[in-house]
């Protein structure tokens, strides 16, 4: 129990998000845990971070595999017994071509659903009694603030992009406030982030205006370590909560 420990999904590329707040919880003391769906990507990546001194190991973990989420959290209970922090960072690839819902692909629609939504709600219950075993544990999922548009209306200047990923983040919101709620009784805090535009794919060519992948994971770390009197059920954007 003096070891604390994180465990981030989706983190599998060197310029990814989920590497970047890997690292950052790891520099704060965390053994982390970085998992995807082929754990070799994983295991490069934690092999980096002990390479720089840090406690870091790697585990394979398919958000539609409910029995290998199970699998996970045996192991994560053999080895640390408790789990401080859950970052359901993963996230399927957005297919920013379409922009309406009238030519949204159902098995796209699908495929988001059940990586952002169902994965990271499965996930947490098979976490539940390591992050219950935590002191006071700390859930994460990262929106998106193309939800925002679905949520509130807001007018990005442009259509809404890819409704598939746009919905489902904003359901992944929707179920920040459901688990929230649920552990409303607990010392656990459940919140959403939105890590605005970052530059997490130069093979592809980020926007100049992206924020470096590093300054983005400083807000997820930031909500993944709040303190006993923070909030839950809220979503955070720069640092702040969004209304």
């Amino acid at each position: 129990m003096t070891v604390k420990t994180a465990l981030v999904t989706g983190a599998s590329r060197p310029a990814g998000l989920g590497f970047a707040v890997a690292r950052d919880l790891a520099e704060q003391g965390h053994h982390v845990i970085l998992t995807a769906r082929d754990p070799s990507t994983a295991e490069a990546l934690a092999a980096r971070l002990r390479q720089e001194g840090h406690e870091a190991t790697a585990l394979r973990l398919d958000l539609s595999d409910p029995a290998g989420m199970h699998e996970a959290a045996d192991h994560l209970t053999r080895v640390f017994g408790h789990l401080d922090v859950l970052v359901n960072n993963a996230s399927a690839m957005p297919d920013f071509q379409v922009l309406s819902a009238l030519d949204a692909d159902m098995d796209a629609v699908r495929a988001h659903l059940e990586v952002s939504v169902i994965g990271p709600w499965a996930l947490t219950q098979a976490m539940l009694p390591l992050l219950t075993a935590a002191p006071a544990a700390r859930i994460v999922n990262v929106s998106s603030l193309s939800a925002q548009q679905i949520a509130t209306g807001l007018d990005l200047g442009a259509p809404l992009r890819s409704p598939a990923y746009s919905m489902a983040k904003y359901m992944l919101e929707a179920l920040t406030r459901v688990l929230a709620r649920a552990l409303a009784d607990t010392a656990i805090l459940v919140n959403a982030v939105d890590p605005g535009n970052t530059a997490t794919h130069p093979e592809r060519g980020d926007d100049a205006t992206d924020r470096p992948a590093a300054e983005s994971a400083r807000d997820i770390v930031r909500a993944a370590t709040l303190g006993a009197d923070g909030p839950t059920g809220q979503l955070f954007s720069n640092g702040q909560v969004v209304a």
